[in-house]
């Protein structure tokens, strides 16, 4: 079994920015894609950001598109997700998400391992 932490969640005004980082622990897997989603009260999980095993491939929500940036450190195990120019829409609990393999998926039932979600909150 894997655990995945995740931190750096609160509030902040719109247009300000946060970094989110997710610790994987736990069972230790060859390789593994690593992905944020997000849920607001009465929304389904949408996928916002993925990342590949190797760092090349990057993937983003259109909603995020040019204000988050996902990034990884495979030594440190922990995936980040910085988050610019905030909105109100963004508010949400924030989940990372691990998937066994190399390529990152759009969908949350493709991923076997998930945190406990970080509240972020955009509000004046």
């Amino acid at each position: 079994q894997a655990q995945l932490v995740e931190s750096g969640g609160g509030l902040v005004q719109p247009g300000g920015s946060l970094r989110l980082s997710c610790a994987v622990s736990g069972q230790t897997f060859s390789n593994y894609a690593m992905s944020w989603f997000r849920q607001a009260p009465g929304n389904e999980r949408d996928f916002v950001a993925g990342i590949s095993w190797s760092g090349d491939s990057t993937y983003y929500g259109d909603s995020v598109k040019g204000r988050f940036s996902i990034s990884r450190d495979n030594d440190k195990k922990t995936v980040y997700l910085q988050m610019n120019n905030l909105e109100p829409e963004d508010t949400a609990v924030y989940y990372c998400a691990l998937r066994l393999g190399t390529k990152v998926a759009l969908t949350p039932p493709l991923y076997s391992y998930w945190g406990q979600g970080t509240q972020v909150t955009v509000s004046s």
